[in-house]
């Protein structure tokens, strides 16, 4: 999978793109007291037919978790390396992310390990989560974020649906 990258939130092959096809939906899960995320099926499903047996779990915003295949989580470390004159601004971002992350492999069950200072900063422990695959990851949304962003969403919904219609929303 070295060559493989994310557009238009498909992650797929560099040559010839065969794209995977993410969820499209948010799935509800839970994080258990041991600390282990039973994905979802179609979570599962997304992952295994991207070739991830393995993901890199961590925070950049201590908001979100965000569920990464290796591939396009070396993508994230290439772009830290490589930051030119935002540097120091990429060093600190990846510094967060090494601080709260950790590798994970996915179990027969379809369970990943989230790691121990994560789920205690973003209030994940023994809680119902939310998921959602968004640029080649899979975000996971604590309650009270989640509530957040459903109530933002929420807001004048109507004028938000008629505004995208007018510019092209089916």
């Amino acid at each position: 999978m070295g060559s493989d990258v994310v557009e238009n939130g498909v992650l797929g092959s560099g040559g010839g793109f065969s794209a995977v096809e993410p969820p499209h939906s948010i799935a509800q899960a839970r994080v258990d007291d041991k600390g282990r995320l039973k994905l979802p099926a179609e979570f599962c499903e997304y992952l295994k037919q991207v070739g991830a047996d393995k993901v890199f779990i961590t925070t950049i915003d201590l908001q979100l978790a965000r569920i990464y295949p290796i591939p396009v989580w070396k993508g994230n470390e290439n772009l830290f390396a490589n930051a030119g004159d935002l540097a120091e601004l990429a060093e600190d971002v990846a510094y967060i992310a090494k601080y709260f992350g950790g590798d994970s492999d996915i179990d027969a069950q379809g369970r990943v390990l989230m790691p121990a200072l994560l789920r205690k900063q973003l209030e994940m422990e023994s809680q119902p989560v939310w998921l959602d695959c968004y640029n080649g990851r899979i975000n996971v949304a604590g309650k009270k974020i989640h509530e957040e962003r459903f109530h933002r969403a929420m807001a004048n919904l109507g004028d938000k649906v008629k505004t995208l219609e007018k510019k092209g929303l089916k």
